[in-house]
């Protein structure tokens, strides 16, 4: 089995999109109006219109309503990206902290309410577990 993608079902799609280009600085492909992907090269994470799910199982998901879910990043450099999105996030969950884990670590929401998750590990320990094997699961868990 292998992991490649995440969907946000949102009302607002280029919205949402246009949020994480900035956040990640991955261009979107488009492929209608209401679905659009930012690959990255371990994961897609895909934003789609309600309607496209409605298709499927009217109901089924429900835009601005996640609260267990963060969506995390692996970034160069948590600090450089905090104050690179200081004038796009409108309120930071955390600033950067180093967790006891090894990582530094922001979190916020996006536009929709979704926590993002950006950090960059630091310790020895995590930077060793993220350098590892993409491929070896034990090298992605427990990331925040």
């Amino acid at each position: 089995m292998n992991f490649v993608s995440i969907r946000i079902i949102t009302h607002d799609v280029r919205r949402l999109v246009d949020f994480y280009e900035t956040v990640t600085g991955v261009a979107a492909k488009w492929y209608t109006p209401d679905f659009a992907e930012l690959p990255t090269p371990s994961c897609t994470l895909a934003i789609a219109a309600k309607r496209t799910m409605d298709v499927f199982s009217a109901g089924a998901a429900r835009p601005e309503n996640n609260h267990t879910v963060i969506l995390e990043f692996k970034v160069d450099d948590v600090d450089k990206d905090h104050a690179r999105l200081a004038e796009t996030i409108r309120e930071f969950v955390q600033a950067p902290t180093t967790m006891p884990w090894g990582n530094r670590s922001m979190l916020f929401r996006d536009p929709d309410g979704n926590l993002v998750n950006l950090f960059t590990p630091v310790s020895p320990a995590a930077i060793a577990k993220f350098s590892a094997d993409a491929s070896a699961p034990s090298s992605r868990a427990a990331t925040s």
